[in-house]
C-alpha cells in the first residue's frame, strides 16, 4: 500500500486522556476550567502542530494533575481509495477498503479500521473492536496503532483499564519520538500512575513534546517552569513557552497568559496583546476570561475605556455563573440607557456564538 501519506492524516484527537481531575490553572485567578471530563471525546480531525523544533528523544533515565487533550495523526499509507472514501464521508465504503488492505497484511488499514470503530462512522459504535484492531496494528509494527492501543489501556476502551500497560504502549511509541506519546508518558510519570512518579523523567518527556509544537505540553511545560517541578525554577521559561501555547491559540493558555501580562509576569513585547488574548479566550467559552474582559475596558487595559463594552462582557460572565458583586453593583449605577445596550449587545453575542458553534436554537 503506497499513498499520500504526507497529504493525509486520520487524527485520533484524544481530549481528556486520563480522566485525571486537573489542578488550579496555570498562573490565573478564578478559571472556570478547573476539571477536566472523564471521557475522550470523539476523535475530530485535527491540524498537524506549528513549526516544531527539533529534538531528540528525551533519555531513559509528577506532581500536579496537569490538563490533557491529545491530538494525534495517523498517516494513509496505503490504498489511497480507503483514505480517499474516509476523508470523504463514505465510512462503509472506507471500512470495505481498508478491511481488503488488512487483509493483504497492511498494518495501517487495521488502524483505520480501528478508528472507525471507536467512533462509530457508519456502523455501530464498537470500542472492544477497535481495541483488537488497535493491537493487530501494534503488533504489525504501526506506531500509531501502538500509541492508540496505549490510550485504549489507559481510558479502559475495549479492555480492562490498566495504565502500565498504557504506559508500557506509550513508551513504545515514545522511543520513536511521537510526540503525543512522549506528552502522556510524561503526564504518567508527573502522576506516578503506571510509571514510577518522577518529576524529572515527566519534565524532559512533555519538553520533548512541548518542542515539537504540542500546544497542551507547551502550555504545561510552562507550568513545570514556574513550579520548579523537575527542573529549575524558571519564570522567564515559564512565560516563554506559555505565549508559545497561546500563540497556538490553546484557550487556558490564551486566558492565564494574558493574566500574567496584566500582572506584569510576561514579555513586555506581548502586553499590547493583552485584549486580544483575553477576547480569544472569552470568545470561547472561558468565564473567567470574560469577566476579566469587563475590567479591560472598564480599567481601560491597552484598550479605550468603554463602559457599555465592559457591562456586556460581565453580563456574559454573570450568565456563564461567573460571581463578582463589585461588577454587578458598578454596572446597576450606569445610565439606563447604557444598561439596556450592553444588554443588547451580550445578547447579541450569545447568539453569534450559538451559531458559529453550531449550536443556535432551532426556528
Amino acid at each position: 500500500m503506497i499513498g499520500r501519506a504526507a497529504k493525509f492524516a486520520v487524527s485520533l484527537a484524544l481530549s481528556a486522556l486520563f480522566g485525571v481531575a486537573v489542578g488550579a490553572p496555570l498562573m490565573a485567578d478564578n478559571s472556570s476550567w478547573i476539571t477536566r471530563e472523564t471521557e475522550t471525546p470523539v476523535p475530530k480531525l485535527a491540524p498537524s502542530p506549528k513549526k516544531p523544533a527539533q529534538s531528540a528523544a528525551p533519555a531513559q533515565d509528577g506532581r500536579t494533575d496537569i490538563r490533557k487533550s491529545i491530538p494525534s495523526t495517523v498517516p494513509a499509507t496505503g490504498d489511497d481509495a480507503a483514505y480517499t472514501a474516509f476523508d470523504q464521508g463514505q465510512y462503509l465504503t472506507a471500512l470495505k477498503l481498508a478491511e481488503e488492505a488488512a487483509a493483504r497484511g497492511e498494518p495501517q488499514a487495521n488502524t483505520l479500521i480501528a478508528r472507525i470503530y471507536t467512533e462509530g462512522l457508519g456502523v455501530q459504535k464498537d470500542d472492544r473492536k477497535a481495541f483488537e484492531y488497535y493491537k493487530r496494528a501494534s503488533d504489525m509494527g504501526d506506531i500509531q496503532g501502538t500509541f492508540a492501543l496505549g490510550i485504549s489501556y489507559a481510558e479502559g476502551r475495549g479492555v480492562k483499564k490498566d495504565r502500565k500497560a498504557a504506559a508500557d504502549f506509550f513508551e513504545k511509541a515514545a522511543l520513536t519520538g511521537q510526540a503525543e506519546a512522549n506528552y502522556n508518558l510524561g503526564l504518567l510519570f508527573l502522576k506516578g500512575d503506571g510509571k514510577p512518579e518522577n518529576p524529572i523523567r515527566a519534565f524532559q518527556h512533555i519538553r520533548y513534546a512541548a518542542e515539537k509544537g504540542l500546544a497542551q505540553a507547551q502550555y504545561d511545560l510552562a507550568e513545570l517552569y514556574q513550579t520548579g517541578t523537575g527542573t529549575n525554577a524558571d519564570a522567564l521559561e515559564a512565560a516563554r513557552w506559555l505565549s508559545r501555547a497561546a500563540e497556538q491559540g490553546y484557550p487556558e493558555a490564551q486566558y492565564d497568559y494574558a493574566v500574567r501580562l496584566i500582572q506584569g509576569m510576561g514579555l513586555t513585547k506581548d502586553e499590547p496583546k493583552i485584549p486580544i488574548l483575553m477576547k480569544a479566550a472569552a470568545d470561547k467559552g472561558i468565564v473567567g476570561a470574560q469577566n476579566r474582559m469587563a475590567y479591560i475596558y472598564l480599567d481601560g487595559i491597552k484598550v479605550k475605556k468603554d463602559p457599555v463594552e465592559g457591562a456586556k462582557w460581565r453580563l456574559i460572565a454573570k450568565k456563564g455563573g461567573f460571581d463578582d458583586k463589585t461588577l454587578d453593583d458598578l454596572i446597576a449605577k450606569m445610565p439606563k440607557a447604557d444598561r439596556q445596550k450592553a444588554e443588547a449587545e451580550a445578547s447579541a453575542w450569545s447568539d453569534r456564538i450559538r451559531v458559529d458553534t453550531g449550536m443556535a436554537e432551532a426556528p
